[in-house]
């Protein structure tokens, strides 16, 4: 399994029907799918799902995540709560290009009763396609570790 294009993914119930249409976008771009669940409609919580994705991210053994509920709320506090991790909430492919650009986050959220499906195509397109650009941002990004780290 090629750490570098496997993508750890999970929803609660409220986003699993997303998830599964995501999951069957990256694979046909090439990507490679760790799924944390839910995988029934049956009433769950989040953080049973999106805290395991994001672990596997933080510890290397997945490259980036994408994480799915009703709002996007829960998944990003729950995610953003594992060291290492820089969860954002997009509702637009500009708000992803940004969190990528100037942010390097390593988790999309989307939030699954707000942004329809082929809205969620496009951030997720825009995501796999933006790179971190470095310079100003990373000294933004390090202050933010820095505090993550207790260094501040």
């Amino acid at each position: 399994m090629d750490k570098g294009k496997l993508i750890a993914l999970a929803a609660d119930h409220r986003g699993l029907h997303l998830k599964e249409t995501l999951k069957d976008l990256l694979k046909s771009k090439g990507y490679e799918v760790k799924d944390f669940g839910t995988n029934t409609q049956e009433s769950c919580d989040y953080p049973d799902y999106g805290i395991p994705a994001a672990q596997a991210v933080a510890g290397g053994q997945a490259f980036q995540g994408i994480l799915m509920c009703a709002t996007g709320n829960g998944m990003a506090m729950s995610a953003n709560k594992v060291k290492g991790i820089r969860a954002a909430l997009c509702f637009t492919p500009e708000m992803a290009r940004l969190a990528r650009a100037h942010n390097d986050a390593n988790v999309l959220v989307l939030a699954a009763d707000f942004v329809s499906e082929d809205v969620a195509r496009q951030i997720l397109d825009t995501w796999l396609a933006t790179p971190f650009e470095g310079g100003r941002h990373e000294r933004r990004v390090m202050k933010v570790e820095k505090i993550e780290d207790g260094r501040v």
